[in-house]
């Protein structure tokens, strides 16, 4: 069976390696390809934008004109545009990978609304190896997460909009429930000035944005005489994309329900 996939934010960096990734993938097809209303892009065949020369899939600027092209949706776009992605998915009956970070608690219910229809993966971060680290993540807490100062830190490309990233708040809330602590209770975006003695229950996050980095995360468990770090460092997008296709060809054969990466990866 191959699954066919539309891509959504076909013309950014994210879009375009998914669409090489792919390309280079057995079991997919890209059969769609969408960007934002204005786009330049529109109109112009998806496989030229991403290097790969013709597919014969023009972009456009509407999900609903091309959904009966597609079996699932990936989705890398910005958090003011994923809700209207997510409605009309839902109103077609299409699957969906949702890797759009930022988003609010109140669009965080849109999808998990419409995952009672439609079946959606929903992650900060597609790379298998990120996913990994949760894992690791988790066990390290509950040994030593109540003895150690713990911080989380990030580094990403200066054109990312949000921050903290996605993926190092999903590892603060991994270690947060693994400790029975309430992350936007205990969590620290920084310091300066005199700010006092640091409290052990707290948990910081530190952001760099800067240059090209793809994506780096660093947690860090200080206690007295010693430090454990657990770091992902990635070096190209094709990490986010593999997985993201990995995640579309898993979720296609799902009805409804709110998956992550950790469902892909039977990791639960």
């Amino acid at each position: 069976m191959t699954v066919r996939l539309g891509i959504c934010g076909a013309s950014g960096r994210m879009g375009k390696t998914i669409i090489e990734v792919c390309h280079e993938t057995r079991g997919v097809k890209v059969t769609a390809a969408i960007e934002q209303k204005g786009s330049p892009m529109i109109g112009k065949d998806a496989g030229e934008q991403a290097g790969l020369g013709k597919l014969g899939v023009a972009i456009v600027d509407d999900i609903s004109s091309v959904a009966n092209k597609f079996d699932v949706l990936i989705d890398f776009t910005v958090a003011s545009s994923a809700p209207d992605n997510v409605r009309k998915c839902r109103a077609a009956g299409k699957n969906m990978v949702i890797g759009t970070t930022g988003l609010s608690e109140a669009q965080k219910k849109i999808i998990a609304g419409a995952s009672k229809e439609v079946a959606i993966v929903f992650a900060p971060n597609m790379s298998i190896g990120v996913n990994l680290c949760f894992k690791l993540l988790e066990t390290a807490a509950k040994v030593i997460g109540n003895e150690a100062d713990i911080e989380i830190i990030e580094a990403h490309h200066r054109e990312k909009k949000d921050a903290p990233s996605g993926t190092s708040l999903r590892m603060g809330e991994v270690i947060a429930n693994t400790l029975g602590r309430n992350l936007k209770k205990c969590a620290i975006y920084g310091r300066e000035g005199v700010t006092g003695a640091r409290d052990k229950k707290t948990i910081g996050f530190e952001t760099i944005r800067a240059g090209d980095i793809v994506g780096e995360h660093t947690v860090m468990f200080a206690s007295a005489g010693e430090r454990v770090e657990l770091s992902h460092k990635a070096t190209s997008r094709k990490t986010f994309a593999s997985g993201a296709v990995r995640a579309a060809q898993w979720i296609a054969k799902k009805k409804s329900g709110l998956f992550d990466m950790q469902d892909v990866l039977s990791l639960k």
